[in-house]
């Protein structure tokens, strides 16, 4: 009598007490599933992502200069700590060619904007992407021998509203005639 054994495999990252896991491919997801994942294990770090890392600052004459780490006081640590603590959580998130590219970073600052100009492009590049798909959206029309469901079913629909929603974290379109009249939307 032959044996048979279930293997269950999860994908890494599923899950809460492991950040998900990153390589490359699908940063919109990644993304998003990171910035939960952060905010959901310390809001602060996700302050110290966003704003980037605190340095403790002492007055001397007219100006603030950094204090040196014997004299920060136990508030100030905490907080310094709260950028290695981001770092390392995102460095435990990264697949080993990302982490290559990130590694030089000494701020997750640094390293979060990184991979957001990597992936996703600059300012300007997000507003071509952005435009592109908007033209594309306002080009896909009906083919002649397809009924409703057969087109949005289309892999293509389904790409330009999915890179709509993706580039601008939306979750509706509407389509404005120069009027300012609504010509249609998907919300």
């Amino acid at each position: 009598m032959a044996s048979t054994s279930t293997c269950f495999s999860m994908e890494e990252g599923q899950s809460i007490s492991k950040p998900p896991f990153f390589n490359g491919a699908n940063y919109p997801y990644w993304k998003n599933r990171m910035m939960l994942f952060i905010q959901s294990t310390d809001y602060l770090i996700w302050d110290v992502v966003l704003d980037g890392p605190f340095t403790p600052l002492k007055r001397e004459g007219d100006t603030f200069v950094p204090k040196q780490r014997h004299e920060w006081n136990d508030e100030e640590r905490r907080r310094v700590q709260m950028n290695a603590k981001a770092m390392h959580i995102l460095f435990c998130a990264l697949g080993s060619d990302e982490y290559a590219k990130m590694s030089s970073c000494s701020s997750v600052n640094e390293i979060w904007d990184k991979l957001e100009v990597t992936h996703e492009g600059t300012s300007e590049v997000k507003e071509t992407k952005i435009g592109l798909l908007n033209l594309s959206y306002e080009n896909f029309k009906m083919e002649p021998d397809e009924d409703i469901k057969k087109m949005l079913d289309r892999v293509e629909f389904s790409r330009v509203v999915d890179g709509i929603f993706s580039e601008t974290n939306s979750t509706s379109i509407v389509t404005l005639d120069r009027n300012g009249t609504i010509i249609n939307s998907i919300v």
